[in-house]
């Protein structure tokens, strides 16, 4: 089943398993969100994969809510409290993301912890190849994504008191780590082979010389707000895997957008760049070198392998999700069956790198 970008956008009535009640969500947020009144109205929005979002409407404006989902979930995942954190650190440099008006930790108010950022207004692109933007524009927005990351790596996290936000230092090891323990742990999404054979490898094989900087862990063009008419970034979006971490491995995640089928998610696979006047990989690489100063990214076959793996592994646990009924998205399931091919791509640049 092929996923397109209408099935992402915009909002729908909220799925029966994550319905808010109002009666006693509305007085909490009177409460704690300067200036909101009711009445509320309540809706989904139909993207996302993890922590269920809503748009919340009220006579004089609209936010949006993030909760962790209910039910049951792994250790350490869908954190709230770490991705209303780092959101808030950010807005004291005004990197463009949305502000956080509340964070709510007490779970009789909906059930789980959640918090309330700014509704920013923009244009979405859930093709990465940016159908709706003329050509002659469209290199703009690339150079957009590629500034946006690169002023990201480049932010003091000290500075910003993000020090402890994660371990600076041997990111790929434990990321590997983790998302192998989760893998073997989700017994109900079963065992791929092309897994286990990565699960192996990855391990042995990990570059020397990381750096540290705040890494976004899923930026993407449908991660991203574009300004309505401008091709300029003014809100990145979904900050749950965010943490401290390896440069060159978020970009490499983004970058492997040249590589990825555009079916599983927002990716440039099988399309004509150069007709879409889209820069190519090797010249957009060569780009985000020059603003972080690097000359080039020696091991970016084997980043490449890595983030198809760590996206098969997130992947597995939509699977897991879907099997245990708790998934977020009503294209979970589609999700779920796209597993195994991240798996033999994460296979494929696996054995590149040999």
């Amino acid at each position: 089943m092929a996923i397109t970008a209408h099935s992402y956008q915009g909002t729908t009535a909220v799925r029966p398993e994550f319905r808010l009640d109002e009666r006693v969500l509305l007085p909490w947020l009177e409460a704690h969100v300067a200036g909101l009144r009711g009445p509320l109205t309540i809706e989904q929005f139909k993207g996302g994969q993890s922590n269920p979002t809503y748009q919340l409407r009220t006579p004089e404006r609209s936010y949006v809510l993030r909760r962790r989902p209910p039910g049951k979930l792994l250790p350490g995942a869908h954190d709230v409290e770490r991705e209303a954190r780092v959101l808030r650190a950010l807005q004291q440099i005004l990197f463009p993301v949305a502000a956080v008006h509340a964070l709510c930790t007490d779970v009789s108010v909906i059930g789980t912890h959640f918090y309330v950022m700014e509704m920013v207004e923009g244009r979405v692109f859930w093709d990465a190849s940016f159908p709706d933007v003329t050509a002659v524009d469209r290199p703009a927005y690339f150079d957009a994504m590629n500034a946006t990351i690169a002023r990201l790596h480049g932010i003091d996290f000290e500075l910003i008191g993000l020090g402890d936000f994660g371990k600076p230092g041997n990111y790929l090891a434990r990321q590997i780590g983790r998302l192998t323990k989760q893998y073997l742990a989700d017994v109900e999404a079963g065992r791929d082979p092309d897994m286990d054979a990565l699960i192996n490898w990855l391990p042995a094989h990990v570059p020397h010389g990381e750096r540290a900087a705040i890494v976004h862990g899923d930026y993407r063009c449908d991660n991203l707000i574009f300004h309505p008419t401008e091709p300029r970034v003014v809100a990145v979006l979904d900050w749950e895997l965010s943490t401290i971490g390896d440069p060159l491995a978020d970009f490499a995640y983004h970058a492997i957008m040249y590589r990825m089928p555009p079916d599983i998610v927002a990716g440039l696979g099988g399309a004509d760049v150069e007709a879409l006047r889209i820069p190519a990989e090797s010249a957009y690489l060569a780009t985000y070198c020059a603003r972080t100063g690097r000359t080039s990214i020696p091991s970016f076959d084997y980043y490449v392998a890595f983030n198809f793996f760590r996206l098969a592994a997130i992947f597995h646990g939509i699977k897991g999700r879907v099997l245990r009924g708790t998934a977020v998205s009503a294209h979970a399931a589609a999700r779920a069956q796209a597993f195994p091919r991240l798996a033999k791509l994460a296979r494929a640049a696996m054995d590149r790198c040999r």
